[in-house]
């Protein structure tokens, strides 16, 4: 990866095309980061945009908006508030609301921020930078719902082994960095020859979700998606695994139509009128070009779908995404997983 790979926006160019024609348009850019997408926005013609990040870091990416000072603002939230920064800008409805989903590699690359086990550094991984921190998941959190949180949000088949080391180690010492937890999760479940990733890569992703609430976010901001965009409005996601990529999946699929409507052993059921549609040929990946200059690409995900004039849905917050959450809304999974439910 070269120097300037974290800074790149991933599938810029299909979100750009999938907002077409983007001239004069009211964007909400619900994950700012380093304002890649924004600022691509802005300088295709976009009216005003609005970004969104939780983390009080992306403020120092506000300087290369000094030309557009009349047409952007950036707010210190998460997009699963995306309805209230939506009632303080004093807009009515937005013309795209954009997502870009996960840990920024900038975040990845400072060690003090506790995200990645490449680095040592505090174990954190909070990107409000307030709040529970992933020491105190590790260290707190009952050996039941550390497997359960592994397995399900980091899918690691070796959630239980590694929830029980981890109990076992903090009776001696509370686990203060990255490479303590890292460490002992490689001596737990060694590296298999024809294995890719770090034993720790599963644990870490499902440590850094629960702290930051992800899926739960998430869901917060499909629900409120049907609420802020006007007609005709564009919903556009880059997901990175399969988790997130099943819950935005999913929910286009009810609010377009395309979900069953029963089977041969259950009634019909009756379908409520289409929110969205969706265009053909999504998901879209990255070009052979892209992956050759960032390699976090590799595994992008762009969905997008299309507001109509039907009215919001009154549940529009109960969305499943499948077996793997057991039949549990993901809002009280999530919270339940983040230590706001018990």
């Amino acid at each position: 990866m070269t120097d300037t790979a974290s800074h790149i926006s991933v599938l810029l160019a299909e979100v750009i095309e999938s907002l077409a024609p983007i001239q004069n348009k009211t964007i909400i850019d619900g994950t700012f980061g380093a304002g890649g997408y924004s600022h691509a926005f802005l300088k295709a013609g976009a009216g005003r945009v609005v970004g969104i990040d939780r983390d009080p870091n992306a403020q120092k990416y506000v300087k290369q908006f000094e030309d557009y000072q009349n047409k952007f603002s950036l707010v210190q939230s998460t997009f699963g508030n995306v309805r209230d920064v939506v009632q303080q800008q004093n807009m009515q409805s937005v013309d795209a609301f954009v997502l870009d989903l996960g840990v920024s590699s900038m975040q990845l690359d400072e060690r003090e921020r506790g995200f990645s086990f490449m680095h040592d550094g505090p174990l954190d991984m909070r990107m409000a930078q307030e709040g529970q921190s992933a020491a105190d998941v590790v260290n707190s959190y009952p050996e039941t719902l550390l497997a359960q949180i592994i397995y399900t949000l980091g899918e690691d088949k070796n959630s239980r082994k590694i929830a029980a080391a981890i109990c076992e180690r903090r009776k001696e010492k509370p686990f203060a960095t990255t490479l303590e937890l890292a460490d002992l999760i490689s001596e737990t479940v060694p590296r298999h020859p024809k294995d890719k990733k770090h034993p720790a890569t599963r644990t870490f992703q499902a440590i850094r979700m629960v702290v930051n609430s992800e899926l739960e976010d998430i869901v917060l901001a499909l629900a409120a998606s049907e609420d802020i965009l006007s007609a005709g409005g564009i919903l556009a996601i880059v997901t990175f695994h399969s988790l997130e990529d099943r819950i935005v999946k999913r929910f286009l699929n009810e609010r377009s139509g395309r979900q069953g409507g029963g089977s041969r052993y259950a009634p019909p059921v009756e379908q409520e009128k289409p929110t969205f549609s969706l265009p053909k040929g999504y998901p879209i990946g990255p070009s052979e070009e892209e992956l050759a200059l960032n390699i976090r690409a590799r595994s992008a995900k762009l969905r997008v779908a299309i507001r109509n004039d039907a009215p919001s849905r009154k549940d529009n917050e109960t969305i499943y995404a499948g077996p793997n959450w057991h039949g549990k809304k993901n809002t009280q999974f999530a919270r339940k997983l983040s230590g706001k439910q018990k």
